[in-house]
């Protein structure tokens, strides 16, 4: 094969399938990941667990995953539990991993799959694209790795090894489509879920974004783009346009010793969550005044010397803080009064849990 082409033909894939999954499932029972939500050797998978994983996984780490994972397992163990929790509860549970449509989803699939399929998942790809947030990719993870039915599944990892493995150098995200026929030719009617979750290992372990160790590799030999000498180079990423800046106020709002605290619209960013309250987040210049307007009371508001940057996927933020204090009797009909020293039970959003950390470490310098 011509390592200089691009190598997403059918026929070129068909060619190399062969060549992959014996090699690469014999790497993966000497070296599968310890993770808490795969099944040992020989046990059959929780669906329930399988999913939760897919779904917690999606743009986080693994190391920031496991401790909330086992959290969130020992508290809704399955799909009944979760399916009987308060929207609240959720999420709270889910604050810090950022991407909170992906809680709401959950409770929800939960409850269809209690209202619909008796409790437990539905074990086909396309009865589980039904259910709310199993997109394209969750279904075939859950079909595949909880079910052993043969599916493509394509997270980064996989789509790394495979753009490498057939030297696919078309741009993303254009060459997805060639990346999905190439994994399709790969992927084996037998343990799907092993090769899908070997896939994943292999791109986390040996070949790595900047320095593939292609010396350790267990399908080096049928690599196009490592015979083209160039692996860290595939895949193509398309230019990244800068993201706008947008910036706003949060408000500190203090009565003795607790703080008030809103819950954001259901939907839209952050819906649902408790919060600080803020002014609208509005793209100005980056010296513009900070806006003081959407204070929560009459107050007498003074900014501090302290700003938080925050980065979201289309755009980033930078918030001025204010200050205020208020009497009991002045007590906005809003919101909730949190105890400041139990702040980091209100399962502020990360955004909120850095202006709050700012505010605190302000007053301890001034008092």
């Amino acid at each position: 094969m011509d390592a200089k082409r691009s190598s997403s033909s059918p026929d070129l894939a068909a060619d190399i399938a062969p060549d992959i999954a014996t090699p690469l499932l014999d790497w993966y029972d000497r070296n599968r990941r310890d993770l808490p939500w795969r099944a040992l050797p020989g046990k059959t998978p929780d669906p329930y667990r399988v999913w939760l994983s897919e779904v917690m996984l999606q743009q986080t780490t693994v190391a920031t995953v496991r401790p909330r994972f086992a959290a969130w397992v020992a508290r809704w163990p399955d799909f009944a539990s979760l399916a009987a929790a308060t929207d609240d509860e959720v999420m709270n549970a889910w604050a810090g991993l950022g991407y909170y449509a992906r809680a709401r989803n959950l409770v929800a699939a939960a409850k269809a799959v209690v209202a619909d399929h008796g409790g437990a998942f539905p074990p086909t790809e396309a009865a589980l694209r039904t259910l709310p947030g199993l997109g394209a990719y969750t279904a075939a993870a859950v079909a595949a790795i909880a079910f052993g039915q043969r599916a493509v599944v394509v997270d980064a990892n996989v789509e790394r090894v495979v753009a490498r493995l057939f030297a696919i150098r078309e741009p993303l995200p254009g060459a997805r489509v060639a990346i999905r026929a190439a994994a399709d030719a790969i992927t084996p009617a037998t343990r799907a879920g092993d090769f899908a979750q070997a896939m994943m290992d292999l791109g986390s372990a040996i070949c790595a974004p900047r320095t593939p160790r292609c010396l350790l590799c267990p399908i080096a030999d049928a690599c196009a783009g490592r015979r083209a000498g160039d692996p860290e180079t595939i895949p193509v990423k398309a230019a990244k346009k800068p993201r706008p800046r947008r910036t706003g106020t949060i408000f500190w709002l203090q009565r003795g010793d607790d703080v008030l605290l809103v819950r954001r619209p259901p939907e839209g960013l952050l819906g649902g969550m408790n919060a600080l309250p803020t002014s609208d987040w509005i793209e100005t210049a980056p010296d513009a005044a900070p806006a003081m307007t959407g204070a929560p009371a009459a107050a007498d508001w003074h900014l501090i010397d302290a700003r938080v940057d925050h980065g979201f996927t289309h755009f980033t933020l930078d918030l001025a803080l204010a200050v205020g204090e208020i009497e009991a009797h002045q007590t906005p009909n809003i919101g909730e009064w949190w105890p400041v020293d139990r702040l980091d039970d209100a399962g502020l959003p990360t955004v909120f849990a850095k202006a709050a950390r700012a505010v605190r470490a302000y007053k301890r310098r001034v008092t």
